[in-house]
Protein backbone atom coordinates (compact mmCIF):
# COMPACT_ATOMS: atom_id res chain seq x y z
CA UNK A 1 0.00 0.00 0.00
CA UNK A 2 1.54 3.62 -0.58
CA UNK A 3 0.55 6.91 0.84
CA UNK A 4 -1.45 7.86 -2.03
CA UNK A 5 -4.30 4.84 -1.79
CA UNK A 6 -5.21 6.48 1.91
CA UNK A 7 -3.34 9.80 2.94
CA UNK A 8 -5.48 12.46 3.90
CA UNK A 9 -5.19 16.06 6.07
CA UNK A 10 -3.39 14.93 9.06
CA UNK A 11 -6.86 16.54 11.04
CA UNK A 12 -8.83 13.95 9.50
CA UNK A 13 -6.61 11.01 10.36
CA UNK A 14 -5.93 11.41 13.98
CA UNK A 15 -8.53 12.78 16.64
CA UNK A 16 -5.91 15.14 17.98
CA UNK A 17 -7.70 14.48 21.90
CA UNK A 18 -4.68 15.45 24.11
CA UNK A 19 -3.82 12.69 26.58
CA UNK A 20 -4.34 13.70 30.44
CA UNK A 21 -0.37 14.83 30.67
CA UNK A 22 -0.54 16.40 27.66
CA UNK A 23 -3.04 18.66 28.81
CA UNK A 24 -1.75 18.95 32.25
CA UNK A 25 -1.39 22.78 32.54
CA UNK A 26 1.83 22.68 34.81
CA UNK A 27 3.64 20.37 32.14
CA UNK A 28 1.74 23.02 29.42
CA UNK A 29 3.39 25.58 30.81
CA UNK A 30 6.73 24.39 31.41
CA UNK A 31 7.15 22.92 27.71
CA UNK A 32 6.63 26.37 26.36
CA UNK A 33 8.38 28.78 28.99
CA UNK A 34 11.27 29.16 26.34
CA UNK A 35 9.41 29.89 23.37
CA UNK A 36 7.04 32.44 25.04
CA UNK A 37 10.17 33.98 26.46
CA UNK A 38 11.40 34.40 23.33
CA UNK A 39 8.44 35.46 21.49
CA UNK A 40 8.63 38.50 23.99
CA UNK A 41 5.25 40.28 23.81
CA UNK A 42 4.69 43.68 23.88
CA UNK A 43 0.95 44.78 24.50
CA UNK A 44 -0.73 45.58 21.70
CA UNK A 45 0.94 43.63 19.08
CA UNK A 46 -1.02 41.75 16.71
CA UNK A 47 0.25 37.54 16.78
CA UNK A 48 -0.98 34.89 14.30
CA UNK A 49 -0.81 31.50 16.39
CA UNK A 50 -0.60 29.10 13.96
CA UNK A 51 -1.27 25.60 14.47
CA UNK A 52 -3.21 26.73 17.60
CA UNK A 53 -5.38 23.95 18.48
CA UNK A 54 -7.99 24.36 21.18
CA UNK A 55 -6.50 28.22 21.84
CA UNK A 56 -4.45 27.46 25.10
CA UNK A 57 -1.59 29.28 23.61
CA UNK A 58 -3.41 31.83 21.87
CA UNK A 59 -5.48 32.56 25.27
CA UNK A 60 -2.14 32.74 27.13
CA UNK A 61 -0.58 35.04 24.53
CA UNK A 62 -3.55 37.62 24.53
CA UNK A 63 -3.73 37.75 28.73
CA UNK A 64 -0.27 39.33 27.80
CA UNK A 65 -2.10 41.84 25.95
CA UNK A 66 -1.55 40.72 22.62
CA UNK A 67 -4.00 40.70 19.62
CA UNK A 68 -4.10 37.00 18.95
CA UNK A 69 -5.21 35.36 15.89
CA UNK A 70 -5.45 31.54 15.88
CA UNK A 71 -5.01 29.78 12.88
CA UNK A 72 -5.73 25.61 12.46
CA UNK A 73 -6.62 23.25 10.40
CA UNK A 74 -8.90 21.26 12.60
CA UNK A 75 -12.75 22.29 12.25
CA UNK A 76 -13.19 20.90 15.84
CA UNK A 77 -10.26 22.33 17.45
CA UNK A 78 -11.11 25.71 15.77
CA UNK A 79 -14.42 25.52 17.28
CA UNK A 80 -12.94 24.83 20.99
CA UNK A 81 -10.47 27.95 20.36
CA UNK A 82 -13.61 29.95 19.64
CA UNK A 83 -15.43 29.11 22.94
CA UNK A 84 -11.82 31.30 24.40
CA UNK A 85 -13.84 33.93 23.02
CA UNK A 86 -10.44 34.22 20.38
CA UNK A 87 -10.28 35.51 16.85
CA UNK A 88 -9.34 32.41 14.95
CA UNK A 89 -9.24 31.07 11.36
CA UNK A 90 -9.87 27.43 9.54
CA UNK A 91 -7.22 26.91 7.02
CA UNK A 92 -4.60 25.16 5.91
CA UNK A 93 -0.91 26.80 7.64
CA UNK A 94 0.75 25.53 4.09
CA UNK A 95 -1.16 28.27 2.55
CA UNK A 96 -1.31 31.44 4.63
CA UNK A 97 -2.99 34.03 3.43
CA UNK A 98 -1.52 37.53 5.38
CA UNK A 99 0.02 40.13 3.87
CA UNK A 100 2.15 42.18 6.20
CA UNK A 101 -0.74 42.32 9.12
CA UNK A 102 1.14 40.67 12.31
CA UNK A 103 4.12 41.91 14.70
CA UNK A 104 4.66 38.11 15.35
CA UNK A 105 4.01 34.77 14.36
CA UNK A 106 4.06 32.47 16.82
CA UNK A 107 3.98 28.31 16.74
CA UNK A 108 4.12 25.77 19.27
CA UNK A 109 4.29 22.06 18.86
CA UNK A 110 2.46 21.90 15.46
CA UNK A 111 5.57 22.71 12.67
CA UNK A 112 6.22 19.43 13.01
CA UNK A 113 3.06 18.16 11.53
CA UNK A 114 3.40 20.64 8.37
CA UNK A 115 5.52 18.98 5.66
CA UNK A 116 5.99 21.80 3.53
CA UNK A 117 8.06 24.03 5.81
CA UNK A 118 9.28 26.22 3.07
CA UNK A 119 5.42 27.43 2.00
CA UNK A 120 4.96 27.53 5.99
CA UNK A 121 7.88 29.90 6.48
CA UNK A 122 7.05 31.61 3.24
CA UNK A 123 3.18 32.41 4.46
CA UNK A 124 4.65 33.51 7.85
CA UNK A 125 6.94 35.78 6.18
CA UNK A 126 4.50 37.38 3.88
CA UNK A 127 2.02 37.87 7.04
CA UNK A 128 4.38 40.03 9.25
CA UNK A 129 5.64 43.64 9.38
CA UNK A 130 8.97 44.79 8.81
CA UNK A 131 10.44 44.19 11.75
CA UNK A 132 8.36 41.28 12.81
CA UNK A 133 9.29 38.40 14.19
CA UNK A 134 8.64 34.06 13.80
CA UNK A 135 9.29 32.35 16.87
CA UNK A 136 8.29 28.63 17.32
CA UNK A 137 9.08 25.45 19.15
CA UNK A 138 8.06 21.43 17.35
CA UNK A 139 9.74 18.17 17.12
CA UNK A 140 13.45 18.61 15.52
CA UNK A 141 15.59 15.56 14.37
CA UNK A 142 15.49 12.21 15.74
CA UNK A 143 11.77 12.65 17.72
CA UNK A 144 10.93 9.42 19.40
CA UNK A 145 13.50 7.70 17.21
CA UNK A 146 13.45 4.53 19.00
CA UNK A 147 9.35 4.36 19.11
CA UNK A 148 9.42 5.73 14.75
CA UNK A 149 11.77 2.72 14.24
CA UNK A 150 10.12 0.07 15.88
CA UNK A 151 6.96 1.27 14.35
CA UNK A 152 8.52 1.40 10.73
CA UNK A 153 10.11 -1.79 10.95
CA UNK A 154 6.85 -3.47 12.37
CA UNK A 155 5.05 -2.10 8.77
CA UNK A 156 7.57 -3.32 6.90
CA UNK A 157 7.17 -6.24 8.13
CA UNK A 158 3.32 -5.70 6.54
CA UNK A 159 5.00 -4.66 3.33
CA UNK A 160 3.96 -1.12 4.08
CA UNK A 161 6.39 1.19 3.04
CA UNK A 162 6.31 3.31 6.28
CA UNK A 163 8.61 6.01 5.07
CA UNK A 164 6.25 7.03 2.70
CA UNK A 165 3.52 7.72 4.96
CA UNK A 166 5.48 9.19 8.14
CA UNK A 167 3.45 12.31 8.81
CA UNK A 168 6.38 14.30 10.40
CA UNK A 169 8.68 16.82 9.58
CA UNK A 170 11.52 16.56 11.84
CA UNK A 171 14.58 18.71 10.70
CA UNK A 172 18.12 19.56 12.37
CA UNK A 173 18.86 22.68 13.27
CA UNK A 174 20.89 23.55 10.37
CA UNK A 175 18.22 22.17 7.74
CA UNK A 176 15.66 24.56 9.21
CA UNK A 177 18.05 27.58 9.64
CA UNK A 178 18.20 27.12 5.64
CA UNK A 179 14.46 26.70 5.59
CA UNK A 180 13.82 30.09 7.01
CA UNK A 181 16.87 31.91 5.35
CA UNK A 182 16.38 31.10 1.60
CA UNK A 183 12.36 32.73 2.16
CA UNK A 184 14.21 36.24 3.71
CA UNK A 185 14.20 35.43 7.70
CA UNK A 186 17.52 36.57 9.20
CA UNK A 187 17.50 33.59 12.25
CA UNK A 188 18.87 35.04 15.70
CA UNK A 189 17.99 31.75 17.68
CA UNK A 190 17.78 28.34 16.77
CA UNK A 191 18.58 25.67 19.18
CA UNK A 192 18.06 21.48 18.93
CA UNK A 193 17.59 19.84 22.36
CA UNK A 194 16.67 16.59 23.99
CA UNK A 195 13.44 16.46 26.03
CA UNK A 196 12.81 12.71 27.05
CA UNK A 197 9.32 12.75 28.69
CA UNK A 198 7.97 10.23 31.08
CA UNK A 199 4.29 9.06 30.36
CA UNK A 200 1.48 8.24 32.49
CA UNK A 201 -0.35 5.88 30.35
CA UNK A 202 1.29 3.19 28.10
CA UNK A 203 3.19 3.61 25.37
CA UNK A 204 0.64 2.23 22.85
CA UNK A 205 -1.86 4.81 23.61
CA UNK A 206 0.86 7.54 22.77
CA UNK A 207 0.77 5.65 19.11
CA UNK A 208 -2.76 5.63 19.14
CA UNK A 209 -2.83 9.38 19.40
CA UNK A 210 0.20 10.76 18.03
CA UNK A 211 0.83 7.82 15.36
CA UNK A 212 -2.28 7.45 13.94
CA UNK A 213 -2.13 7.47 10.33
CA UNK A 214 0.82 4.71 10.63
CA UNK A 215 -2.89 2.46 11.78
CA UNK A 216 -4.51 4.22 9.09
CA UNK A 217 -2.02 1.82 6.84
CA UNK A 218 -3.46 -1.04 8.06
CA UNK A 219 -6.85 -2.85 8.83
CA UNK A 220 -8.72 -2.23 12.03
CA UNK A 221 -8.46 -5.53 12.90
CA UNK A 222 -4.96 -5.68 12.78
CA UNK A 223 -4.44 -2.85 15.38
CA UNK A 224 -4.40 -4.81 18.42
CA UNK A 225 -1.82 -7.26 17.30
CA UNK A 226 0.24 -4.65 15.59
CA UNK A 227 0.43 -2.34 18.76
CA UNK A 228 1.30 -5.51 20.81
CA UNK A 229 4.24 -6.43 18.96
CA UNK A 230 5.72 -3.14 18.44
CA UNK A 231 5.04 -2.75 22.46
CA UNK A 232 6.98 -5.67 23.57
CA UNK A 233 10.23 -4.41 21.04
CA UNK A 234 10.19 -1.16 22.60
CA UNK A 235 10.11 -2.66 26.23
CA UNK A 236 13.49 -3.30 27.33
CA UNK A 237 14.78 0.77 25.70
CA UNK A 238 11.85 2.77 26.96
CA UNK A 239 9.99 0.93 30.18
CA UNK A 240 11.21 1.30 33.58
CA UNK A 241 11.31 -0.92 36.63
CA UNK A 242 8.20 0.86 37.87
CA UNK A 243 6.25 0.33 34.94
CA UNK A 244 6.67 3.66 33.47
CA UNK A 245 7.30 4.71 29.57
CA UNK A 246 9.78 7.30 28.21
CA UNK A 247 9.38 9.02 25.03
CA UNK A 248 12.76 10.13 23.46
CA UNK A 249 11.40 13.44 22.26
CA UNK A 250 13.37 16.29 20.75
CA UNK A 251 12.56 20.08 20.46
CA UNK A 252 13.81 22.95 18.01
CA UNK A 253 13.21 26.22 18.98
CA UNK A 254 13.76 29.45 16.76
CA UNK A 255 13.18 33.16 16.57
CA UNK A 256 13.82 34.92 12.88
CA UNK A 257 13.71 38.28 12.19
CA UNK A 258 11.96 40.13 9.03
CA UNK A 259 14.43 42.91 8.41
Amino acid sequence: MTASSFFRPFFELQERNALPYETNPCSQIHRANGAIELLAIKTGERVLDIGCGDGYWSEQLARQGAEVVGFDSSPEKVNAARSRNLEVKLGNAEELYFHQEFDAVFSHAALHWMRHADQVARGAFMALKPGGRFVGEFAGAKNALLIRRAIHEALERRSVDAQDIDPWYLPSAHEYQQVLEQVGFHVTFISWFERPMVLDYPVSEWIKTYGSPYLAALPVDAHAQFLEEVTEELASDLLDSSGHWTVDYTRLRFRAEKK
